[in-house]
């Protein structure tokens, strides 16, 4: 089994990675430090809970101290930019980078909207090293000129394909436009549409390919299973199922963000400690429910997939899909949230008529089904709506009755999915 010293760290980061408890390194960790050591540009292909972060934030550092610091015209000039799809992930990269450097003299700071710019500018004017941001207050201050990235060494792209899921494509290229073309480029997908090959093209040169685990596969260590339950009844079912006190820390999936806030108040309603955390809550908002149930304060958060996306918790006992998703790969990426490092995980999922056609999406890509529960008191009435076949094409799926109160899906776009 290989260890972190096999890998050649410094002694510094080795310190670091014994006080956070690491022992031995995750499959990505192991095959992408020593292509990013070599200063080799990297197609990473890692889903979510795989290490991801230690894997290209480790090298980073060392290649920098490494170098030791450099200043332009008596400031630090920017070496290192990560750019990252949510507030949340960028500002737990932030702490990943201030754990594993903390014997290191190196300085990061972390920008992202929704908050005042004049803290971030502060810290930028003070000069920094590694910089982590959302593309969107990047590019800002970069048209403020309070970043400059003229100097710029190593250039990491993170959750790419939630990068374009957001729309964010644009601001990427306009990004990219502005640093040297002679960089170290680190590319991090968990899946792996047309887009994301077609941008990963554009932005490497010669990458070493590195996939820890096949598109769209799940987590061997989640047990996974579905409820069949009507649309009214999935408040039930989920208060019902959150009496087991096994259930001790629980992510909840809703599609909207006015789901969530229904879900969180009908928890409340049952002394069910529960916040929400979506795009419509302030950032402080949003923080302060993370810290609570990171903490055990409360013991349910209820989520949209965009919030949700930065969320690491290395012991989430169970997520509760209360609404299926409506494109497939994005379920691999809400029960990666649970079953982390090596442990293990369990994900319920809640399916009525109108989901049954996300369902069938899902067991096509995961290439299996998952287990049903039936011994529940909310099972749902399938008699007069007949599965459909997994051989139907999506263009010729019969509509759902109307009596199940069919959802209005919401286009994506992307590789074939035009129309």
């Amino acid at each position: 089994m290989v260890n972190f010293e096999q890998l050649h760290l410094i002694p510094r980061l080795l310190d670091a990675l014994t006080a956070e408890g690491y022992t031995t390194p995750t499959p990505i960790q192991e095959q992408a430090i020593p292509v990013i050591l070599e200063g080799k540009d990297l197609f990473g292909i890692a889903q979510t809970g795989t290490g991801k972060t230690a894997a290209f934030a480790l090298p980073i550092i060392q290649l920098l101290q490494n170098k030791g610091v450099h200043e332009t015209s008596g400031h630090r000039a920017i070496k290192t930019l990560i750019c990252t799809p949510t507030r949340e992930l960028a500002i737990q990269i932030g702490e990943s980078f201030a754990a594993y450097g903390k014997h290191c003299h190196l300085r990061h700071t972390v920008i992202f909207g929704g908050v005042g710019q004049n803290p971030q500018v502060a810290t930028l004017r003070r000069g920094v090293d590694i910089l982590i941001a959302t593309p969107g207050r990047l590019l800002d201050l970069m048209q403020q000129g309070f970043v400059h990235l003229q100097h710029l060494e190593i250039f990491v792209l993170d959750e790419a394909d939630r990068m374009l899921d957001m729309g964010f494509i644009h601001d990427i290229r306009r990004i990219v436009a502005k640093i040297p073309v002679k960089r170290q480029t680190l590319f991090f997908s968990a899946t792996l549409p047309n887009d994301i090959v077609a941008l990963a093209h554009t932005l490497l040169h010669n990458p070493v390919r590195i996939e820890v685990t096949p598109p769209a596969t799940t987590v061997d260590m989640i047990q996974q299973s579905v409820y069949y339950v009507s649309k009214e009844d999935k408040k039930l079912l989920l208060t019902h199922l959150l009496k087991d006190q096994q259930l001790t820390s629980v992510l909840v999936f809703s599609r909207t963000k006015h789901g969530a806030d229904k879900i969180v108040k009908e928890l409340l309603s049952k002394n069910i400690q529960a916040q929400a955390i979506h795009g419509n809550k302030s950032q402080n908002a949003r923080q302060r429910a993370l810290s609570a149930f990171k903490q055990g304060q409360i013991r349910v958060l209820v989520a949209t997939d965009i919030a949700a996306r930065g969320i690491d918790i290395d012991e989430l006992s169970h997520v509760v899909n209360y609404d299926l998703p409506e494109v497939a790969e994005t379920y691999v990426h809400r029960i990666g949230r649970t079953g982390r490092a090596g442990l293990s995980g369990v994900a319920f999922s809640f399916c009525d008529h109108a989901d049954k056609v996300y369902l069938r999406d899902i067991h096509r890509l995961i290439k299996k089904e998952l287990p049903v529960v039936s011994d529940h008191p909310f099972v749902l009435n399938q008699a007069y709506s007949a599965p459909i076949p997994p051989s139907t094409p999506s263009h010729h799926r019969p509509a759902p009755p109307a009596a199940a109160n069919p959802v209005k899906r919401k286009w994506f776009g992307g590789p074939n999915r035009s129309r």
